[in-house]
């Protein structure tokens, strides 16, 4: 476990397969997401049950508050020791708890891991442009614009533009 401000970071457990498909079948938590199709709760119990084992390439926490409570999830993903790089993913899904700093904590503490015990140098993730409450998450603990993919993320009929946003070890507020 890792601790943060408001929030713990833990190892995916096969019960949380449960909470993860009822998010995952949220249209709202979804909106911004690269996931065309909700799977069914089998389907993610079985995920769960036959996923690897977290390693150096990909890591993936789920995001609970001081309390105990499953909030969201975390990753960095195609870590490479060879380059220092990383991408990472994280959503909330609990949607009471936007909007309130766990999101913010659970960067700073996810980054802060990749950079002291994974020896990182650089962190990046994409989001959609007009997903602004998420950039201004990355930009809060210093992720800065890098690049635009035009018109990659078609959702609800029309196309968006996704921004490339990096982190450097050294930059993280």
């Amino acid at each position: 476990m890792v601790t943060g401000d408001r929030v713990r970071l833990r190892a995916v457990e096969p019960p949380d397969a449960e909470t993860l498909w009822r998010w995952h079948g949220d249209p709202e938590v979804m909106r911004w997401m690269d996931a065309p199709y909700p799977p069914s709760l089998a389907q993610t119990r079985k995920q769960l049950e036959e996923r690897r084992t977290d390693s150096y390439g990909d890591l993936n926490l789920m995001i609970d508050t001081l309390d105990g409570r499953t909030i969201g999830i975390v990753a960095l993903r195609e870590a490479e020791p060879e380059t220092g790089d990383a991408k990472l993913d994280i959503y909330l899904g609990e949607k009471d708890t936007w909007g309130q700093g766990y999101a913010t904590d659970a960067m700073r503490v996810i980054c802060r891991y990749g950079f002291d015990r994974m020896r990182l140098h650089r962190i990046s993730l994409t989001t959609i442009a007009e997903n602004t409450a998420a950039r201004r998450v990355y930009e809060k603990v210093g992720f800065v614009d890098e690049g635009r993919m035009r018109e990659a993320f078609r959702r609800d009929g029309k196309w968006h533009d996704k921004i490339i946003m990096g982190l450097l070890e050294g930059e993280l507020r």
